[in-house]
């Protein structure tokens, strides 16, 4: 809501850069996407190895 309400005040001052603020926030989302999508990647590879380096420990710890 705010961010609507922040927008319709850059529409009533300056208009020609909310204009261009609504054709190139697609297009910077779709740029940033990938780093997006391989950030996902290492934070899974990272729990997978955090989980492995753990798992003699919760083994011992349940006997």
């Amino acid at each position: 809501m705010l961010k609507l309400l922040l927008f319709c005040v850059l529409i009533v001052f300056c208009w020609p850069l909310a204009l261009l603020a609504v054709v190139l926030y697609p297009l910077i989302w779709l740029v940033l996407l990938p780093f997006r999508l391989v950030g996902v990647v290492f934070e899974g590879v990272f729990d997978l190895i955090g989980a492995l380096f753990s798992l003699p420990g919760r083994l011992v710890r349940a006997l």
